[in-house]
């Protein structure tokens, strides 16, 4: 396995994974500004799943669709964190979005800082792009910090941040939406 599918393969996955489960607020967030800044950033959190594949496939002599689309789930290393899906509980998204993005800050901070110019440079580029994010999920964690449900959902989910390990048992159906064109349509590309 290379230095950039083995530092890159897991992030991607993250964020892949995420920005499907961010597009589910897709038109039932609590607020219409909602329903588009959810929009937005899961489609920003796929466009940058998409950019680490393409860094990882150009070693791998692949595409990043078939990173993204053509392999079996037990295959994505992704972190069961981004798995979860809490639609429609707004407390639960909302302190998955708050620690996602101190997670990821730390870890795009270090890949800025990568002897590889082009895993720094992909990495300068998402980190200007999620500034926005972080801006909106602390913006929701002031706003939400001293309800009981944020809170619990806070202490709930922040031990499991960093956990790498076994897919829950829903990711099967979340890889089997997710692949469903590519999978039924030969040669389809996102």
């Amino acid at each position: 396995m290379s230095e950039r599918e083995q530092l890159l393969l897991p992030i991607a996955d993250d964020e892949l994974i995420l920005g499907w489960r961010n597009s589910e607020w897709t038109g039932i967030a609590p607020f219409l500004e909602e329903d588009v800044a959810f929009s937005s950033i899961a489609q920003n959190e796929i466009g940058h799943a998409r950019a680490l594949y393409q860094l990882v496939a150009e070693e791998l002599g692949t595409t990043a669709d078939e990173l993204a689309f053509d392999r079996k789930p037990e295959e994505y290393r992704c972190s069961p964190f981004v798995e979860l899906r809490f639609v429609p509980d707004w407390a639960k998204t909302i302190a998955r979005h708050y620690l996602y993005e101190q997670a990821d800050e730390r870890r795009t901070k270090e890949l800025m800082e990568s002897d590889d110019e082009a895993v720094a440079g992909l990495a300068a580029k998402i980190d200007r792009e999620e500034a926005y994010h972080r801006m909106h999920a602390q913006m929701w964690h002031e706003r939400l910090q001293g309800e009981p449900r944020y809170v619990e959902a806070l202490e709930e989910l922040r031990p499991l941040v960093d956990e790498r390990g076994e897919h829950l048992p829903e990711f099967d159906k979340l890889w089997s939406e997710m692949t469903e064109v590519r999978r039924s349509v030969a040669g389809a590309t996102w």
